[in-house]
């Protein structure tokens, strides 16, 4: 009897995640998670996650819960707790039955000044708290346009992963977001983000070792839609996607989650 060793794609776990960033009132939300669940077929292979603004995590968690839609914040602080008015903590994710969170997004990055440095202590103090995580990395048109692509990556990722053990990156999702494609219209196309996908792969391997690398989830997060989602995912180190817009209409997110 031959034996067909899987192939390495299709061991990874498929994600598809939906960053509702700063929309939708109490009831948007609850109505959106809701048509999210009754719209599930079972024709769905990805693991869902839907990330609310910070109000309604809890609502919508229990809105989703029975369907196995994981539930993720859009940030966290880097401390633990104290006199930072405004903030929220990994350990009130966590007891809030919160599973993931973004850290690292380009608007942070860009809009509220998150240094490399803090991002790095924002994923140490998430995987304290038990925390997945749902790492941002990506270059500007400028970086890209200066031929940066990969310093900008190598920078971002040591950085954010110097401490990180073995068994922590279990934890660790990455999504690459080319800035200039976030709500601008634009994606990468498929060569452009498999190319980045591959040299991310390349890298963990560095850091960390090449099974790690092969076992973890890269997303891509460029403007990603029910349009061009299958053929993004189609390339052999893209296992899923961050999703902006698109992910605040439940049919198109739906659609996204079945594209594989």
């Amino acid at each position: 009897m031959i034996y067909i060793w899987p192939k390495l794609k299709d061991m990874r776990q498929k994600i598809v995640a939906g960053n509702w960033k700063m929309n939708t009132s109490q009831a948007e939300a609850l109505t959106l998670a809701g048509e999210l669940v009754d719209g599930l077929n079972g024709s769905e292979t990805a693991t869902l996650i839907v990330c609310p603004p910070f109000p309604w995590l809890v609502s919508v968690k229990a809105k989703v819960a029975s369907a196995g839609i994981s539930v993720g914040a859009q940030n966290c602080s880097n401390m633990e707790k104290g006199a930072f008015t405004g903030e929220v903590s990994p350990a009130m994710l966590q007891s809030a039955g919160i599973s993931h969170v973004i850290i690292g997004h380009s608007e942070r990055r860009a809009i509220y000044h998150e240094s490399n440095s803090l991002v790095a202590d924002k994923v140490n103090i998430a995987l304290k708290n038990n925390l997945s995580i749902l790492l941002c990395i990506g270059e500007t048109l400028e970086e890209r346009n200066a031929g940066k692509l990969h310093e900008i990556i190598d920078e971002q990722l040591t950085e954010a992963l110097k401490s990180v053990s073995a068994e922590d990156f279990k934890s660790i999702i990455i999504a690459y977001e080319p800035v200039w494609a976030i709500g601008t219209g634009l994606t990468a196309s498929p060569e452009q983000a498999q190319e980045a996908h591959a040299y991310i792969r390349t890298k963990l391997a560095a850091i960390a070792s090449e099974q790690i690398a092969e076992n973890m989830s890269i997303l891509y997060g460029g403007s990603c839609n029910a349009s061009n989602a299958a053929t993004l995912f189609a390339q052999k180190d893209i296992d899923g996607g961050l999703i902006g817009g698109a992910s605040l209409k439940s049919e198109d997110f739906l659609t996204i989650a079945r594209s594989f």
